[in-house]
């Protein structure tokens, strides 16, 4: 059978490696375009301290948190390195000594039925701005062993390669869908008609104005972030922890004294692609508020990308019930860099008439 994607982010890339996997002739259309998500993001691989109690988004991160060992693997084995993916831990920082307790809690009550948390610790101020050295005095944290970083844009880059490898065919260009009736027959990349018995949608924030002329209302919208990289001279940043302050901002540390400040969350901005003072402002008060010992480190550069946002935090996935043979892997918002590989993956199963072994009601694309 025939499998075209529609998006050449973390999810589309994934989407099309795993179909070629699966024994597709696989089509992946896609474009760069300013803001794109994958390119701009900075990946933390590290839900269980998060304060969302929605089960069902729990589910769908820890499931890929859990995946992304056997997938780097794989790569591995195809000889991709240097993917970004590294299980630093991470720090999850509180504001007082009831909070600390109250994550640590958490953590470990998620762990029950998503046990790949590892060593679960609380530090005093010296264990971390032992491990984290830029932190303020008085900091304290619980570390999460498993806790992992990840660079989207080179995760993406493989995917593809090795997708190319697989037989997957690339178009660059503007991609629409066809159907006829109440079933997709492909797609059209910039004039070109390609046939195809299944279609996944993974434009990211752009999947409602491809959807829309087909009829399929996804309720996905753009949410800018703005994230601030900087370089902390002299440091050997590459084993330090993610740190998550109680403030849902963050420090990603990669290698070569790079770390990485976020984000802002930014709703109602439409595809307005710039950095502006207020966003740059917000991103380095809240980083060295955190982490006063970045006040001397340089910046580098500040990127800028448009979150896919849905009406909750849950993930749009599945098949369209009212379209046969489309599939929908989108508005995965700022869990995008955690769940969107596995995403890529069910989507993959899908579209191949594969079952992905999950109930995906919770995360239906058209709710």
């Amino acid at each position: 059978m025939r499998v075209a994607v529609i998006g050449s982010g973390i999810v589309g890339a994934s989407a099309a490696w795993h179909a070629a996997g699966l024994g597709a002739d696989v089509v992946l259309a896609g474009r760069s375009q300013p803001g794109e998500a994958t390119a701009a993001g900075a990946g933390i691989v590290c839900p269980w301290a998060s304060d969302h109690d929605d089960a069902d988004w729990f589910r769908s991160a820890a499931d890929g948190a859990r995946y992304y060992p056997e997938l780097v693997a794989e790569l591995a084995e195809a000889g991709e390195r240097g993917l970004g993916y590294q299980a630093v831990g991470a720090l999850a920082l509180a504001a007082d000594e009831a909070d600390l307790h109250g994550i640590r809690r958490r953590v470990l009550e998620r762990r029950r039925g998503a046990a790949d948390t590892g060593e679960v610790d609380l530090l005093g101020e010296s264990e971390a701005r032992a491990l984290f050295p830029p932190l303020a005095p008085g900091s304290r944290a619980v570390r999460i062993a498993a806790g992992a970083r990840v660079d989207g844009g080179r995760l993406r880059d493989a995917l593809l390669r090795q997708a190319r490898y697989r037989g997957v065919g690339l178009r660059t260009g503007r991609a629409a869908l066809r159907r006829s009736a109440d079933r997709v027959t492909g797609i059209e990349v910039d004039g070109e008609h390609i046939a195809a018995d299944a279609v996944v949608v993974a434009a990211g924030a752009w999947a409602p104005e491809l959807l829309a002329p087909a009829g399929v209302t996804v309720r996905v919208a753009p949410q800018r972030g703005q994230i601030v990289h900087l370089s902390l001279s002299g440091a050997d940043t590459g084993h330090w922890p993610v740190v998550m302050p109680a403030t849902g901002h963050y420090l990603v540390p990669f290698d070569g004294s790079r770390i990485v400040a976020g984000a802002t969350r930014e709703p109602g901005t439409g595809f307005d692609h710039r950095v502006t003072a207020a966003g740059l402002a917000e991103v380095l008060a809240e980083a060295l508020a955190v982490a006063p010992g970045l006040a001397g480190a340089t910046h580098l550069e500040t990127r800028v990308g448009f979150r896919p946002v849905g009406p909750d935090i849950r993930p749009l996935l599945g098949r369209v019930p009212q379209l046969d043979g489309l599939v929908v892997a989108d508005g995965l918002g700022a869990s995008g860099l955690t769940s969107g590989p596995w995403a890529g993956r069910v989507a993959a199963l899908l579209a191949t008439g594969a079952d992905p072994g999950l109930d995906l009601t919770p995360y239906d694309p058209v709710r």
